[in-house]
């Protein structure tokens, strides 16, 4: 049985190989790690064995259901005031089949099939007034079989300098990001009623997640699907994606009556942690269209607007069809959304118009029934770019976009009264946050975003799971390669399970606020150097290839730490 350690950005493919050798291979038996206050420091542990073993992280008796087992215990402690943490890691086969190390298990304890690693998540909490200073651990490894007792059968070692610096609340953060939440599909995955105090009690462990990245922005979904469900029809085997509205229309015989209730309700939940300085809404501009009946509904309206209703004197649900209806529905929003002091947070996002032409008549059009929206546009061909779009207060373009288009980003910022962010998605290859991605590439999405000198980055798939996410995260690979559709799992108990690729994100975004600190304390010299050993050019519209934009080499990046 071999017991070694690993930084916290090893990832693992199960590929049948000899596990003791590459666990020797891989490990080290000793490490050094640094972190600063408010901040953690994290690292892996990684067991492996030529027999079954069964891991656990937890002090409590334990027998195998299957019969004699060895039991392994691993045990992480630390010399100083510093809470440890330790998870599981679990493994998430990609588009190939290939288990591959991403989630952050809930459980306590694992049965570990001879041949392959198994790794665990161990992570030191590092409170905003801990004495700065150099603080010794251990990883421990015991093994027993029914009543025998403990022996220690591995041990490892570690050291751990935390630095004077202290990194403000994940709310306070200046790295503007922006992870779309999908609420529909949160509920599908628990079985609860949509916008019921269960569901609502769900959200907020799914916003506590957010808050803890630093979030900047609550999704609202105003009309129902504004993606008409990612085009789930087309698929062979279709995952349900549909994202539904959050208001409630009824109609009687005085007219028509609108319910914000949930609306009021998630907004409120977003500002109680921080990540609501932002509210996205989603279904009245640039709704998505497709064949299959997926088209506009509204005649003479020039967009796809779907707009649900009750109606009292039928007994019966139906969809508004009059130009004359949803025009009063866009007005009763924006009247809503001034009775509770919101309207300059509020932006109407459009997701990747295509047809620019036809994109400007339908903001124009909804812009005269709505004056206080402002316009958020995430941007996926350069010609937009090179429009001047009235009234556009936020732009987010693709990174090949923001790179190709860098110059006249930079010329057009002083005339953007909002945020000017990046986005990945199904596509580049690189950078990216699917499975098969380099951990790293988690890493330098915040140091790109201060590289090119924009606020932040967005993504669209915080939570947009394909049916069964945790049997099998692939879906659509030839368009979302694994990964893609989310940062988090299903917890069975009604809270997320994090990712690897969360926690390397994380990372990055904390390097980023450190660079924040040094540049407020005079040290922009420092920061540039540092960013000259990551990215290797000097012009971004020269960049041709993501593979050779970053370095993806740790020390380079653990830098960032050195000078503190």
């Amino acid at each position: 049985m071999y017991l070694g350690l690993q930084s916290m950005f090893f990832k693992y493919v199960w590929d049948h190989q000899d596990p003791l050798l590459a666990a020797r291979t891989l490990s080290t038996k000793s490490l050094s790690l640094a972190g600063c206050r408010r901040d953690t420091a994290a690292f892996q542990a990684i067991v492996c064995s030529t027999d079954p073993v069964v891991l656990t992280t937890s002090t409590e008796p334990l027998f195998w259901k299957a019969g004699p087992a060895l039991i392994g215990r691993i045990e992480a402690t630390l010399d100083g005031p510093i809470p440890v943490q330790m998870q599981l890691i679990g493994l998430i086969p990609d588009d190939n089949g290939c288990p591959t190390s991403d989630v952050l298990l809930d459980q306590q304890v694992l049965y570990v099939e001879p041949g392959r690693l198994q790794q665990v998540w161990i992570e030191c909490q590092l409170a905003a007034d801990l004495p700065p200073d150099s603080y010794h651990g251990r990883v421990s490894l015991y093994t027993h079989t029914l009543f025998e007792d403990e022996r220690l059968q591995e041990e490892c070692t570690f050291t751990l300098t935390v630095k004077d610096a202290v990194l403000p609340e994940p709310q306070a953060y200046k790295f503007y990001l922006d992870l779309w939440q999908h609420h529909s599909n949160i509920a599908r995955k628990y079985q609860v009623e949509r916008w019921s105090d269960e569901h609502f009690a769900i959200l907020e462990r799914y916003v506590q997640s957010l808050a803890q990245l630093g979030q900047k922005a609550a999704t609202i979904i105003i009309s129902e699907i504004p993606w008409a469900g990612q085009y789930s029809f087309r698929d062979r085997e279709p995952s349900d994606l549909f994202e539904y509205s959050m208001a409630r229309v009824t109609k009687d015989s005085d007219g028509f009556h609108y319910d914000f209730s949930a609306v009021g309700r998630y907004i409120e939940l977003a500002e109680r942690y921080g990540m609501a300085r932002e509210i996205e809404l989603f279904g009245l501009l640039n709704v998505w269209q497709a064949e299959a009946g997926y088209g506009p509904i509204v005649e003479g309206y020039p967009d796809a607007a779907r707009i649900r209703y009750y109606d009292t004197t039928t007994n019966t649900f139906k969809f508004m069809h009059q130009r004359a209806e949803v025009e009063a529905y866009i007005q009763a929003v924006a009247a809503y959304f001034a009775e509770q002091g919101w309207s300059e947070r509020v932006r109407v996002l459009a997701d990747e118009p295509a047809d620019i032409e036809k994109f400007l008549e339908q903001w124009q059009f909804l812009h005269q029934l709505a004056p206080s929206f402002k316009l958020k546009v995430a941007i996926n061909h350069a010609e937009f770019l090179q429009q001047d779009i009235p009234g556009l207060h936020d732009a987010v373009p693709i990174i090949s976009c923001a790179l190709q288009e860098h110059q006249r980003l930079i010329e057009r910022r002083e005339g953007l009264p909002g945020t000017l962010l990046y986005y990945v998605c199904c596509v580049p290859q690189h950078p990216n946050t699917f499975l098969s991605s380099p951990a790293l590439e988690s890493r330098v999405i915040p140091w790109l975003a201060e590289r090119l000198g924009l606020d932040g980055f967005l993504r669209w798939s915080y939570t947009a799971w394909p049916d069964r996410p945790l049997e099998k995260i692939s879906y659509r690979p030839s368009c979302w390669p694994a990964g893609d559709l989310c940062l988090v799992y299903p917890g069975a108990r009604g809270k997320p399970l994090l990712s690897l690729r969360y926690k390397w994100l994380q990372r990055g975004i904390r390097d980023y606020e450190l660079m924040q600190l040094a540049k407020a304390a005079g040290r922009s010299e420092w920061v540039d150097a540092l960013l000259q050993d990551v990215f290797r050019f000097q012009d971004a519209e020269s960049v041709r290839s993501f593979e050779e934009m970053y370095s993806l080499q740790l020390d380079d990046y653990d830098r960032v730490m050195q000078k503190w």
